[in-house]
């Protein structure tokens, strides 16, 4: 078997620029061709599924070949500066394929509309049309102003857009794993962070939705959903003027699994009455779980302000609910801290991470960790790498601080860190991340762990690689009594810095 040795994640760069690849609807197909790729977090990619959507009932069919296109979108991050250099030079190349196709609609979509969208119309030159994140639906009209010869925009930020309605199309999918959005937006005002700029106030879908999203997925074959929000644990949906449509549904209904499981839900929530039952992210985690035992449930990003026993507990009752927490740090100093506006401090973080190892002591934590914030002093690094001492995360995605235009932080704060000192703390921070993703991978050998398999590995077609609940990869040989999407016992033999490598045991 193959000894896969993986670098530690500075940051996962496997789907960045991935372009999609759908069936086409022939009955509807319009004879155009749509590119699309997405570079940024999973919630980018989980929006270009809607996209997709959208464009698949328009009559669209996709090409992996950006120059046949008639439409070209890139769906943007604006989180690193890099990124959006990366896009940059992305659209010039799509700006000569244009040169070649004069009808050819080129388009920027996500987080980098509303910021850059004068840049990119006016300036630079680069597209024709520009739409955020909450004006999707505004796509196919958006085209027709294109084709008519003007430029087009739509980066208005919405309140209530959810789209909850649109069941998104699963992009280059193993069939296996799926993202499913919950809520869209943020209210925390992180000083290095675009999120709230780029993509509105926080708003929750609908708990029906989600499990009816959730429930086809099962149906379908995916053994696996994240639930994905810029911050999970604030989830909280509030009825309005009358009960939740699924309570009167009785068990005998199509939609039987949601009166059930929202029954339950609803007889531990909070703040609750007839007119306006209030589910927050316990709630709908166990209303996810309880869809299928067989039914995988992860979910991110979780904020250590919000994070509470409640959800600990839940994950805790339900064997289907991963033992794997993403809980970002940022930093290990309170100073630094309360200068990103974190609102929590280096006690409460830990306070946080107590509570976990004692209610789910097997749980893997990962974290996010920016080196060389405004003013961070030699001293507040090392409580940085003293909290990772602390807690020794499973994994980290590590950055050095980039200052984003219009963010709390580049309007109060001198990026005063010189690149040399950002980058030798990055370096202090990898290699210690290093060290214990190695460790807690070592304290692994000798174990059985549950893996979802998902495919080949990539490295060879004799063996599977999958997932176990602590969010470990695993890699295994190929085996006659089993297949992508089914479960097996994996006997642990040995470790790399970054992956499991053993065999099938009954």
């Amino acid at each position: 078997m193959m000894d896969l040795a993986i670098a530690d994640k500075v940051h996962d760069e496997s789907r960045q620029g991935e372009a999609l690849v759908l069936e086409t609807k022939k009955a509807k197909n319009n004879g155009r061709k749509l590119y699309i790729e997405s570079y940024g977090c999973a919630m980018n990619f989980s929006d270009s599924e809607i996209v997709a959507s959208i464009l698949l009932d328009q009559g669209y069919e996709t090409t992996p070949d950006f120059n046949v296109a008639d439409v070209i979108f890139i769906n943007t991050c604006s989180i690193r500066e890099n990124a959006e250099q990366r896009v940059r030079n992305r659209l010039r190349e799509f700006t000569i394929a244009k040169v070649k196709n004069p009808g050819l609609v080129v388009g920027v979509l996500g987080c980098m509309a509303e910021r850059l969208k004068s840049k990119f119309l006016e300036e630079e030159k680069l597209v024709d049309v520009v739409v955020g994140p909450d004006a999707y639906r505004d796509l196919p009209n958006l085209i027709d102003q294109v084709d008519s010869g003007q430029k087009a925009v739509n980066v208005l930020l919405s309140r209530e857009e959810t789209y909850a309605d649109i069941s998104p199309v699963r992009l280059n999918s193993n069939g296996i794993n799926a993202f499913v959005s919950i809520m869209r937006g943020c209210d925390n005002m992180c000083s290095f962070c675009v999120v709230p700029f780029t993509r509105g106030r926080e708003r929750s879908r609908d708990p029906q939705s989600i499990v009816k999203e959730c429930t086809d997925l099962f149906n379908q074959g995916y053994r696996e959903v994240t639930l994905l929000g810029q911050n999970v644990d604030s989830y909280k949906w509030v009825a309005l003027a009358r009960p939740h449509p699924a309570l009167s549904k009785g068990e005998g209904s199509e939609d039987g699994i949601l009166a059930e499981t929202n029954q339950k839900v609803l007889s531990f929530g909070e703040d609750l009455g007839e007119a306006s039952p209030t589910v927050n992210f316990a709630n709908l985690l166990e209303i996810v779980a309880l869809i299928n035992p067989d039914l995988r449930v992860r979910f991110s990003t979780s904020h250590p302000k919000d994070i509470t026993d409640e959800v600990l507990y839940t994950i805790k009752k339900h064997d289907n609910i991963c033992n794997y927490i993403h809980l970002p740090v940022q930093s290990g100093n309170s100073r630094v801290l309360e200068m990103m506006n974190r609102t929590y401090d280096r006690d409460w973080y830990i306070n946080r991470i107590d509570a976990i190892r004692r209610i789910i002591p097997e749980c893997a934590i990962s974290t996010d960790v920016i080196t060389g914030f405004c003013s961070e002093t030699d001293e507040e690094h090392q409580d940085t790498l003293s909290m990772m001492d602390y807690v020794q995360y499973d994994f980290a995605y590590m950055f050095m601080y980039s200052e984003r235009p219009g963010t709390l932080a580049a309007q109060r704060y001198a990026d005063d860190i010189p690149d040399a000192v950002k980058r030798q703390r990055l370096k202090d921070v990898v290699a210690k991340q290093q060290q214990y993703s190695f460790s807690r991978l070592q304290a692994q050998v000798g174990s059985v762990q549950k893996v979802l398999i998902e495919g080949f590995s990539k490295k060879s077609d004799h063996d599977y690689c999958g997932r176990s609940d602590n969010n470990a990869m695993v890699v295994f040989p190929v085996g006659e009594n089993y297949k992508p999407g089914e479960y097996v016992n994996v006997l642990i033999e040995k470790s790399t810095t970054a992956t499991l490598i053993g065999n099938v045991v009954r």
